[in-house]
């Protein structure tokens, strides 16, 4: 028992020694448990970089946001351009048409190497093409002047495109047809010429 109560005593007396110099040896932050101290003049640097890059990040948005609408400005004058040119050109190759039927139909059925037979033909053929060209012309009117056809942009343009190309093939299947006929006028007046030729011999 005597044994027991020195061991103890010992155990406690040097339990009491270390805790006593941990408490003399040990800084004053270190015994301090709980929240954590901050150095303000961090803390007030760290918000103000966080308010900087906020305010970046938001410049740089409406930067992005700008440009995407310049972007879709340029699109829609690109879309807009294409459209006019496209509308330029249909009206140019119907002109043509127009002029080609107007003179060159009126030579063709006017000459004597054409046929009685052959008038309705020729005007039915011509006829049919001038038909198309003002269907076509009509139709590109109600794409450009109504809303009632919801298209975007970029099917108008294409819609135009198309009506392009299929009056430049218009003005050319007219174009070989005047050359046909020309060239049938001017072999059937060879021929007038030298049958004429033997006659007076």
């Amino acid at each position: 028992m005597k044994i027991d109560c020195k061991q103890t005593l010992w155990n406690n007396s040097r339990t009491w020694i270390l805790v006593l110099a941990l408490a003399l040896f040990l800084p004053g932050r270190a015994t301090a448990q709980g929240m954590p101290v901050y150095d303000n003049t961090n803390f007030i640097s760290m918000t103000k970089s966080l308010l900087e890059s906020a305010k970046q990040t938001s410049e740089l948005l409406k930067t992005v946001e700008f440009l995407k609408e310049q972007k879709d400005n340029i699109v829609k004058v690109n879309n807009t351009i294409k459209q006019l040119k496209a509308v330029r050109e249909l009206a140019r190759n119907n002109e043509i048409l127009f002029n080609t039927v107007q003179n060159d139909l009126r030579d063709i059925l006017n000459s004597p190497y054409i046929k009685a037979g052959e008038v309705e033909q020729v005007s039915k053929a011509f006829g049919t093409i001038m038909d198309t060209a003002i269907d076509e012309l009509d139709f590109v009117n109600q794409i450009l002047s109504s809303d009632l056809l919801k298209m975007t942009d970029a099917e108008r343009t294409g819609i135009l495109m198309e009506k392009k190309v299929s009056s430049q093939e218009m003005v050319a299947e007219l174009e070989v047809k005047v050359r046909r006929y020309r060239e049938i006028i001017a072999f059937r007046r060879m021929q007038d010429i030298i049958n004429n030729r033997e006659t007076e011999f």
